[in-house]
């Protein structure tokens, strides 16, 4: 995909994450990318065992390509990390080895579980985006190749932290999955090389529809008494946009993100627009509804629609349309994708033009693994943390676009310093919270068009 012009050079960049750079890319020469012959088993820790942690760990012990092993686990909620236990190991059998000695709970946690792999084995991080940055440098630091779970940044300054860290993770040669398993996907990949061909023509509008009933923790009532506000939040995180970008970076990322790759670009501004209704008493910072227009470098458009309420149309599916005809990139959900290019400008059996051959058979969320893994045996570079910097800093653009009403270019988002969770490296259980409650108990919401350079 081509390079997004950008003020900030890879000099701010580097300046902007200041430290971090200077304890991982000056932290030691490249990993081994196997161990020693006597064992060759990459070991893995999983950091955040929540439903998409299980998910993931079930994937990367599923591989064919070598052995792998399960051997730390590491979360702050003691209950999360023993119900994705005995999930993991009811399945996997002598792949997973995490005794009570090597199950870790607390915000440091994730030190200990990666105190326990060696230089080329695999971090796995899962834990609500806004620590991703946090994890990602320590593993750097550590030698360890690296599978993180998207979006892997929630705003302007973790962005341009994490393009850092990307960086400095190339230069120690480490190989890094990030979890937009769309890119894997066979049917979508033969979709993009036709469309590149010229088998639309010129794509001149993309538009994408997640819309359904309340999924996940993004809708929260009140705290509970006998909580603190650190953990409530962390617990509901879909509901805050510190820890998660809120709904619209967790949910809608995928669409976006693929909707852009078919297009080969990035968008360069979105306008957009979005509201809350029928809340009762949630305290949650999200819009249960968005709609958004993005705009690439050649002025055509990418169209998001978003929508979290129940009773109404559901739709969640993405299509191209160019001079020679239309494209479905995915039809009901992630997967399967059920591609295929129509004559004209609407699905029509009639019309087909091509599909891809059904059932499709490889689960892009297992192929990703299956690549990252046989990339560290092989010694292949691996390294997708720059496209999914940029993938989750496009989608928090139309989010912010929506929060502020105001038109939102890819350079003001990227350095719009209002940074969400600038302490989430000090986070304790009781401390104070990046997001404070008034006395009723409701936090900050977007208001557009009042707040109009940051987004609460």
């Amino acid at each position: 995909m081509p390079e997004q012009n950008s003020s900030a050079s890879r000099r701010e960049f580097l300046k902007d994450a200041g430290t971090i750079v200077a304890a991982t890319a000056l932290a030691g020469v490249a990993v081994p990318h196997v161990h020693a012959a006597e064992d060759n088993t990459i070991r893995i820790a999983l950091v955040g065992c929540g439903g998409r942690g299980t998910g993931a760990a079930n994937d990367a012990l599923s591989v064919k390509s070598g052995p792998v092993k399960l051997v730390a686990m590491a979360d702050v909620f003691e209950n999360r990390l023993k119900i994705s236990h005995e999930s993991l190991k009811n399945r996997h059998g002598d792949k997973f080895d995490v005794p009570a000695e090597r199950q870790f709970v607390g915000f440091d946690a994730y030190k200990e579980a990666l105190a326990c792999l060696r230089p080329g084995d695999v971090a796995l991080f899962a834990t609500p985006p806004a620590f991703r940055w946090v994890h990602f440098g320590h593993a750097i630091e550590n030698g360890l190749n690296v599978f993180m779970e998207k979006p892997i940044t929630v705003d302007g300054p973790s962005t341009r932290r994490m393009l850092a860290l990307g960086e400095a993770s190339v230069q120690k040669n480490l190989k890094v999955g990030v979890g937009l398993m769309c890119r894997h996907c066979e049917a979508r990949q033969e979709l993009f090389d036709r469309v590149q061909n010229g088998e639309l023509g010129e794509l001149v509008a993309l538009r994408c529809y997640r819309m359904h009933p309340p999924v996940g923790s993004a809708f929260s009532g009140p705290k509970p008494t006998d909580e603190s506000e650190v953990m409530y939040q962390i617990r509901r995180f879909h509901s805050f946009l510190w820890a998660s970008g809120g709904l619209f970076s967790d949910f809608y990322i995928h669409n976006i993100d693929e909707s852009c790759w078919i297009k080969n670009a990035w968008p360069v501004e979105a306008q957009a627009s979005g509201g809350r209704n029928y809340r009762g008493d949630n305290v949650d910072q999200n819009f249960d509804s968005y709609s958004v227009e993005y705009t690439f470098p050649d002025g055509s458009k990418l169209f998001h629609y978003g929508r979290t309420m129940a009773g109404c149309h559901d739709q969640f599916a993405s299509y191209a349309h160019g001079s020679k005809g239309m494209a479905v990139i995915s039809s009901q959900s992630h997967w399967p994708s059920r591609a295929a290019i129509y004559k004209g400008q609407q699905v029509d059996k009639n019309n087909v033009a091509w599909a891809f051959p059904q059932p499709e058979k490889n689960n892009p969320y297992q192929v990703e693994w299956e690549k990252l893994i046989t990339a560290i045996r092989e010694d292949k570079p691996h390294n997708e943390v720059e496209r999914g910097a940029k993938a989750s800093l496009v989608t928090s653009m139309g989010r912010m676009a929506a929060h502020t009403g105001q038109i939102i270019r890819y350079d003001d988002i990227l350095n719009c310093e209002h940074e969400f969770a600038p302490n989430v490296d000090k986070l304790t259980p009781d401390g104070p919270a990046p997001l404070v409650a008034d006395a009723q108990g409701r936090y900050p919401i977007p208001l557009p068009g009042l707040n109009t350079s940051r987004e609460y």
